[in-house]
């Protein structure tokens, strides 16, 4: 059973939250927000009474992880006399015990996610590296995997665009997994991921290595406004693939988006292609299609504000040897992230969306940056 020492430190951990979350300001914060949204015009606009409101469910969302918080506290200290009184068992107050530093933690590790994006939803462009239909295979489990992520934590994932293997798997994916932090967690995601596995796709049954590429970038809301220049924008549609009734097959409903971006840095031009089957309604597929390249412009500029160039250039390595951020290798039963070191022999769970320990770990190391 945990000791005496162990209590009061949960004790202090909580002072020192309440501290440096700055709780009893978020209070008077959240009244004056509150005020704001009871004018008898409040909904007249409605975007900004939704900006507004999104503003007041962040302040009361700290407000009730510290509540939390010191209620786990209140109940393990409680937990901690009954059990001298065989009134609860050692195994009880562990739990406890366990459970108020679990939720120490997930506090602490939201409240490094400080930076203007972080809360957004996120985008995800997962592609096939070499390695042909292994890679593709790889790929698709790979979204797979983000799929059962989102779900397990209530966000909602929705795919925009999909090509499928040639024999089997994905040649890429792009996915929008939208949710509040969804992006700050998920931007550790972003590099490429290595599987070593002996291939059900090889007739000798030989041991081998594939590549996925892993994208992330903030899917940007009505708050943040992205100027997109007309004369640079041009549209093609064309008929979805696969299967989806006659609609599908005959009506160009599939739209592609190339802009010539231009850096305002470095006067460079790049040209950012862009496709979405999401819907059979092409305008809502052109609308989506935007929101995506709005997005994608304003990773960039907040990539140039932090003066990320150098991680920009590593992201577009060749998908292959020496460029991978973490290495999936089934048959020795481990995952190991290369950036962290942090690592687990529970392959089944990784790949079933369980990957909260590397993204911990990875903000643990890198989320002050």
């Amino acid at each position: 059973m945990i000791t005496i020492e162990q209590l009061k430190a949960t004790q202090q951990r909580l002072a020192e939250l309440e501290k440096y979350l700055n709780i009893e300001q978020k209070k008077i914060q959240l009244e004056e927000e509150e005020l704001r949204t009871q004018v008898p015009d409040f909904w007249e606009d409605q975007k900004a009474a939704e900006k507004q409101m999104k503003v007041v469910k962040g302040i009361r969302s700290w407000i009730e992880a510290y509540n939390t918080a010191k209620s786990n506290v209140e109940e393990l200290s409680l937990a901690f006399e009954y059990c001298k009184e065989e009134l609860v068992t050692e195994d009880e107050v562990d739990a406890q015990y366990a459970k108020t530093i679990a939720w120490f933690e997930d506090v602490e590790l939201r409240n490094m996610l400080q930076g203007e994006e972080d809360h957004l939803s996120c985008v995800l462009k997962i592609n096939a590296g070499a390695g042909g239909t292994e890679a593709q295979d790889w790929a698709s489990m790979l979204q797979r995997l983000y799929m059962r992520y989102a779900e397990q934590h209530n966000y909602t994932c929705t795919i925009s665009d999909l090509v499928d293997g040639d024999e089997a798997g994905i040649k890429s994916v792009t996915m929008q997994i939208e949710g509040d932090m969804a992006y700050g967690y998920l931007k550790s995601e972003n590099g490429v991921h290595r599987l070593v596995r002996v291939s059900p796709y090889n007739a000798q049954g030989k041991r081998m290595t594939s590549f996925a590429s892993v994208f992330a970038f903030p899917l940007i809301d009505d708050s943040i406004n992205i100027e997109i220049e007309p004369a640079r924008l041009s549209w093609d549609t064309f008929r979805s693939g696969g299967a989806g009734g006659q609609n599908v097959n005959k009506v160009e409903s599939g739209v592609r988006l190339r802009y010539m971006f231009k850096d305002p840095y470095t006067g460079v031009e790049e040209e950012i292609l862009i496709e979405n089957t999401e819907t059979r309604d092409q305008p809502k597929n052109k609308e989506k299609a935007l929101l995506l390249l709005k997005s994608q412009l304003y990773d960039r500029e907040l990539q140039h504000r932090r003066q990320e160039q150098a991680k920009i250039e590593a992201g577009k390595k060749k998908i292959e040897w020496g460029s991978q951020i973490r290495s999936y290798v089934f048959d020795d039963r481990r995952v190991k992230d290369h950036r962290t070191g942090f690592q687990t022999s529970d392959v089944n769970a990784v790949m079933d969306g369980k990957i909260d320990g590397f993204i911990k770990a990875y903000l643990m190391e890198f989320g002050g940056e």
